[in-house]
This record gives structure tokens, sequence and C-alpha cells, in this order.
């Protein structure tokens, strides 16, 4: 798989299927994840005719972090450099959860780099809405401060994963989990809580759709309906039924219909 050499230091690998298609699909992944995760989108993105990547973002996967203050808007930053780097913008993004911060910061800084957002189990500003919720963050924060990345990564894959059937899952993402740079991995969940661009939402201008796993026990369901759904101007809000917050892989059949319906449409409008 090919890797970019950013300016500043970082090394971005990343996938990428149907190479000379057009126009390009940018697909972020999840905290602790990396840009395989998005394998069963490929196939039908590639049939639409798109480029399709799915970077490992710096300090995720196999790409390295280049220094400096883990932030999401520094994230956004080197996304951008990265797809101008190869040569993808402007580009439709989708993004879930940490990627899903990254896609909108990225929406608001880079506008003219983004064609179509696609937003999926993420938040504008994360507001727990039950104590179950705040307790399981909490764990979550102490664990990465004062255990080891085995004991998060173990806490982490059994509540994205809860289903004794999704074992393989909780397997694969345990090991890309392992593979994160532990320092920038502690760091991003500092930089998750402090986001918060709630009150620009109604700047963002290109076509959206939110995507809620109706099961997802990380990013309150109803957060993105009152948050994304009903502050992006126009967006979409599909909810995919029994689906948790891996819904790119949990349910990726009833995920990709809503994907691949999302990006006819907006060539029907063209």
């Amino acid at each position: 798989m090919p890797t970019y050499f950013a300016p500043g230091g970082a090394s971005v690998h990343y996938e990428e299927v149907n190479p000379h298609g057009h126009p390009p699909v940018i697909l972020l992944h999840g905290l602790g994840s990396q840009g395989e995760s998005w394998q069963y989108q490929f196939p039908p993105l590639e049939e639409l005719g798109f480029r399709v990547i799915a970077p490992d973002i710096p300090g995720y996967g196999w790409s390295s972090w280049p220094g400096g203050k883990v932030t999401i808007k520094r994230f956004a930053e080197l996304i951008a450099q990265f797809m101008e780097g190869i040569g993808a913008v402007p580009a439709h993004v989708a993004g879930i959860s940490m990627g899903g911060t990254i896609a909108l910061q990225l929406a608001l800084d880079y506008p003219d780099h983004v064609l179509s957002l696609v937003l999926v189990n993420t938040f504008a500003r994360l507001r727990p809405q039950s104590l179950g919720e705040w307790l399981y963050l909490l764990r979550r924060a102490i664990t990465a401060r004062l255990m080891s990345m085995e004991k998060q990564a173990d806490i982490v894959v059994q509540r994205i994963f809860p289903k004794p059937e999704q074992q393989a899952l909780r397997d694969s993402l345990r090991t890309q989990i392992l593979r994160a740079d532990p320092a920038v991995y502690r760091a991003t969940m500092g930089a998750l809580f402090r986001f918060d661009v709630e009150s620009r939402l109604r700047d963002i201008r290109v076509p959206t759709l939110v995507v809620t796993g109706e099961e997802d026990t990380t990013v309150p369901p109803t957060l993105q309906k009152t948050q994304l759904a009903q502050g992006i101007p126009g967006a979409q809000h599909v909810i995919i039924p029994g689906a948790g917050h891996g819904v790119i892989v949990d349910n990726p059949q009833a995920f990709n219909e809503a994907l691949v319906a999302f990006y006819r449409s907006l060539r029907s409008n063209m």
C-alpha cells in the first residue's frame, strides 16, 4: 500500500482502490482504528467509479505523528495536506466517530477540499446523555492515563462489539488499537473531549448525510439527531436498525445501501 511523506514530517499510509477513478472519496476511520476498517465500503464505491482512499490518520495504523499538540484541528490540517499531496482535492469525505470530527473540521477549515460529507456515529460536541455514558467515558479516560493500552483495548472492543458473535470484530479492532501510537491515542481522547464546532454547523454548505447506528452506545443517537442532522443545513439522516457504533463493519450491507443511495442522489442532482 502507498505512503505519502508530508513536508512537516508525517508519513501517511493509505489504502487506495480504483486509483484512476473520479472523483476521490476520502474515508476517515475512528479512534484506534485504521484505513482498512472501511474495507466493506471499497467494492460499492469502486462500482460507482470513485477513486477510493482510506488513510491511516497520523499516529494510527502505519502512519506516523509529526510531533506537536494533538488536536482535531491539527488532524484536519494533516489530512488536507495529504489530500493536496496525492492530488485528491476536492473530494467527497466520510468519517466515522473520530474520523467524523476530523471531517467536520476539514469542511469548516478547508471548504474547497470537500464536495460532500458523510458523518457516521459522530458529534460536533460530545455531550453524554446518561450516567452510564458519562461513566464509560470517565473509565476510558482513567484507563488511558493509568493502565496499559491492552487494558484500554479490552474495554473499547467489548463496548463497541458487545455481541457474542462479534468476536472476530473485537479481535480485529484490538489489533488495530495496539498498533496506534499510545501517546497520540491518549492525547486524542482529550482532543475529542475538547472538540466543539456546534456553533459553526450552519457554515457547512455541502450536501451532508448523517448515519446513526440505532444501538450506538458510544455517541448517543439522540445527540447525532439534534446536533448534526438538525444543525447542518439540508442534512439527511439515516438510522441503521440493529447497528452499533461500528456500523461500517457490524452492519455493512445496510450502511452501504445508505451510502450508495446518497452518492447516487448527488449525481442525479448535478
